[in-house]
């Protein structure tokens, strides 16, 4: 029996090129590289957000470039993966085919050794008519070998013998048909079991033939679907990589995206704030600038100038200490007069904190209301603080606001009034040398702190 097996490597060979290849491009392909961290938009330094923005956006580009790479790859490889998939049909065909096959083979088998058996069972049965021939032809034999020695005479040279020779005539007559007979009786059996045993032999060998048979489809068979279970878990494997690999893409570039929106709000509100410093500069009118505006601005931890006019950040200004509010703008002072600011009640050794960005342009002792501290603010802008204990930063320093400046003392000073039981802080604020109403100038937490409701 022939079994046509040839064409059934195809399939196997088409899953393992699609395995093998998948494999190669995951290896070519290189993913993402090991990238640094995408920075904090706080932590770029202003002078370099320019450049930064534009090394960013080149980044930006390269990692838009590797993601279409990617989704190339990820198509290609679902590609392959559906490809396997279309093939299920037409490999389960052709598995079903060769099952059939086999059941074939195996019935083939099964017939052949049936027919073997009974080859077996007719040699049996020649054996055996042969071996109950073999007396007769044994006495034939021996009574031709006794005429053979002794022959009859011949009636015409002894007529008294005329009887014997008829009778030896007689049996050699009746004798040789029979020998003859039994001879070609022998002749045809050995001829049968000569016959029996080629075709055994031929059988076996197609038994042979078709066992070896059996056993390669089997072993393509095995072959085929280790074949398409390996080249879908490769590509699954490499889909799933590349998938991931797309979403740590995916993820940077949103990250890029979110860092450059940042470094452009920051550039335009640096960019608002110089054009309302100019503005306050010339004497023009200093533009509203809107609160993530000025948190950005206050958020360069490197400027060593004023943020933004003292004007655009008024309501943002931070209360320089936390406490309650003993006296307020125009209030009585005490003294027969009207206060000029606020004095704020202190716990003991509050640190004070600047409550703006500026210059110190003088700090040291005054009179008995302890150390006294004047900020310049910018465009004519002065903020007098006054009943410190000890001030820490030298004049002529620039400060930002909320930075440490000073320290509050243990004990009640005149700024606290009489009978008071803790220190206090004085805060004016002047404009072209002239006191102002603080209201509205500090934050609503700063306010909070300073009433006593924080």
């Amino acid at each position: 029996m022939s079994l046509p097996v040839g064409h059934f490597l195809r399939p196997s060979l088409r899953i393992l090129l699609a395995a093998i290849a998948g494999m190669v491009l995951t290896l070519a392909y290189s993913a993402t590289a090991q990238e640094d961290a995408v920075p904090a938009v706080e932590d770029v330094p202003s002078q370099a957000l320019e450049e930064t923005t534009q090394d960013v956006q080149g980044d930006l580009e390269n990692v838009r470039g590797e993601i279409d790479i990617s989704e190339e790859r990820i198509a290609e490889i679902r590609a392959e993966i559906e490809a396997l998939d279309g093939d299920a049909t037409q490999l389960g065909a052709e598995l079903i085919a060769a099952g059939q096959r086999v059941d074939l083979a195996d019935e083939d088998i099964r017939l052949i050794e049936e027919r073997l058996e009974a080859l077996f069972a007719s040699e049996q049965s020649v054996r055996s008519r042969l071996d109950g021939h073999d007396r007769s032809i044994s006495n034939l034999l021996a009574s031709l070998q006794r005429i053979s020695a002794q022959p009859p005479p011949a009636i015409i040279v002894d007529p008294s013998d005329a009887l014997g020779s008829a009778r030896a005539a007689l049996l050699l007559g009746a004798v040789l048909p029979q020998l003859q007979e039994r001879a070609e009786t022998v002749t045809e059996s050995l001829n049968e079991l000569i016959a029996l045993k080629q075709t055994a032999l031929a059988e076996s060998e197609q038994l042979n033939a078709n066992l070896a048979t059996l056993n390669e489809e089997r072993l393509r068979i095995a072959t085929i679907i280790e074949a398409r279970k390996q080249g879908l878990e490769w590509l699954s494997d490499d889909l799933l990589r590349e998938e991931a690999e797309a979403q740590a893409l995916a993820d940077r570039a949103t990250s890029l995206e979110q860092l450059i929106a940042g470094l452009e709000t920051r550039i335009a509100a640096i960019t608002a704030a110089d054009e309302a410093t100019r503005a306050a500069n010339s004497g023009q009118t200093v533009p509203t600038l809107d609160p993530e505006t000025l948190r950005l601005a206050f958020a360069d931890a490197e400027r060593s100038e004023p943020a933004v006019p003292i004007e655009a950040a008024k309501g943002y200004l931070r209360s320089p200490v936390t406490g309650s509010t003993l006296t307020t703008y125009g209030a009585a002072d005490g003294y027969g007069g009207q206060s000029k600011g606020l004095t704020i009640s202190t716990a003991n050794g509050a640190t004070v904190s600047a409550p703006a960005d500026g210059w110190i342009v003088h700090s040291g002792p005054f009179l008995n209301y302890g150390q006294i501290l004047i900020l310049n603010a910018g465009q004519d802008f002065l903020v007098v603080l006054a009943g410190l204990d000890s001030i820490t930063i030298e004049p002529g320093a620039f400060v930002q606001m909320g930075s440490p400046i000073g320290t509050m003392g243990d004990i009640p000073n005149l700024e606290a009034g009489a009978g008071a039981s803790s220190p206090a802080l004085y805060i004016e604020l002047r404009e072209g040398g002239i006191p102002i109403d603080p209201e509205g100038w500090w934050t609503a937490q700063s306010q909070q702190q300073e009433s006593g409701t924080s």
